[in-house]
């Protein structure tokens, strides 16, 4: 289609009102982009489950409304994953002090609408068009469909995050308000094994990560499991289950996702999922839960119930490290914040979302402060780099 005129929107209040294979055909990334390969968490699998298993529901303040943008025939053109939200949990770029800040002068932020995949850090597309080669034109309409749906549900706000930035910088052309954040990942420069990647650090931090993994794999009956497809039991997502509710209630108070989200994301992508698990005396003690992208593998949780030295470092980061390389995959995201993750070959990149604030006066005060706030993220991403661990000239 060659006009924005000729598109329509409809609107879904469950991932399963849109068939599947019609899903991931949208969802599929075209070659060229620029965009990463596949990736899981925009698939109808993912989104299912989440929402299948109560975890992504409007009980939980994530009532679906995905945008599906239809030719004149009724055709499936582009699609925009979409929750309207009566708070800001599980999203990880915070707009709380906006909230506050509206609430003081006499506004309601709630409901919003939150374009993004729950609980996930994760960058992937957002403005989901296929093959399509008008994808600009596409992706347009689908920001208008959302500052539409924005308006006829009387929220505050639409919130577009973790987007890629070829998405984000067309948001801003259309004129959503930018943010950017930062995560640290690892990238794979053709490293032929773990030796080979120590061998690019530094000396003193070649050293710290060979003495963490050997405290960490030296304790007495301790062994490493990779589970994937078939081997992915009820026992293990048990165990595992176990180590998430420790760690979520610490960290959130409750935990986002059901025991049910589980087994439904293994019996939908079991060949897209990896638990790296730590055994002792033959009882799971540890545990890490990735999904294996095209060409990224995405760190999502961890948790335990025997505390020892470096184990977490190691499920998390080197034996994501060590599977990357085995399997040819570009890079490693190991989840939101942690400059701790620097020293152990993660780099600072930046993030993007993308905000439409229906309030003038809010949207005044936000544009205001994203602007000091994207000066302050790349600062500090420069000063982070200049603490990169790679060896320099002359390091032995």
């Amino acid at each position: 289609m060659d006009s924005q005129a000729s598109f329509s929107i409809r609107i879904h209040a469950s991932i399963n009102a849109v068939d599947a294979a019609t899903w991931d055909r949208l969802a599929q990334v075209p070659s060229g982009t620029g965009a990463a390969a596949f990736n899981p968490f925009v698939s109808h699998a993912f989104l299912s489950a989440l929402e299948d298993s109560g975890s992504a529901v409007a009980e939980t303040g994530w009532l679906a409304q995905h945008l599906i943008l239809e030719n004149d025939s009724g055709k499936a053109l582009a699609a925009l994953p979409c929750y309207l939200k009566n708070h800001s949990q599980g999203e990880y770029v915070f707009d709380h002090g906006w909230a506050d800040a509206f609430y003081r002068a006499g506004g309601e932020y709630y409901p919003k609408l939150q374009c993004s995949v729950p609980f996930t850090p994760a960058t992937g597309p957002r403005f989901l068009t296929g093959q399509a080669h008008n994808r600009q034109a596409l992706s347009y309409a689908l920001i208008n469909g959302l500052q539409q749906l924005t308006q006829r549900l009387g929220a505050s706000s639409a919130h577009i995050t973790f987007m890629p930035k070829a998405e984000w910088q067309l948001s801003r052309d259309a004129g959503l308000l930018a943010r950017t954040d930062r995560q640290f990942h690892w990238f794979n420069r053709g490293y032929e094994n773990f030796e080979t990647f120590l061998q690019s650090l530094s000396s003193r931090k070649r050293k710290n990560i060979r003495k963490e993994r050997k405290t960490a794999l030296s304790v007495p009956g301790l062994e490493i499991e990779h589970l994937t497809g078939s081997k992915l039991s009820e026992a293990a997502w048990d165990a595992f289950f176990g180590f998430y509710m420790d760690t979520g209630s610490r960290k959130w108070g409750t935990p986002y996702l059901t025991r049910t989200f589980f087994s439904h994301a293994s019996e939908r992508m079991a060949d897209k999922m990896l638990l790296v698990m730590a055994k002792r005396d033959g009882r799971y003690v540890a545990g890490a839960l990735n999904f294996i992208g095209g060409d990224c593998l995405y760190g999502r949780h961890w948790g335990c119930v025997e505390d020892h030295p470096f184990l977490h470092f190691e499920l998390c980061y080197y034996q994501a490290i060590e599977f990357a390389i085995a399997h040819g995959l570009a890079r490693v995201e190991a989840g939101a914040q942690g400059e701790h993750k620097l020293a152990r070959g993660y780099e600072p990149v930046t993030t993007h979302s993308a905000h439409h604030i229906a309030n003038a006066g809010l949207r005044r005060a936000v544009d205001e402060y994203l602007r000091s706030e994207r000066h302050h993220v790349k600062m500090e991403q420069e000063i982070l780099r200049d603490h990169l661990p790679f060896r320099q000239s002359g390091d032995s």
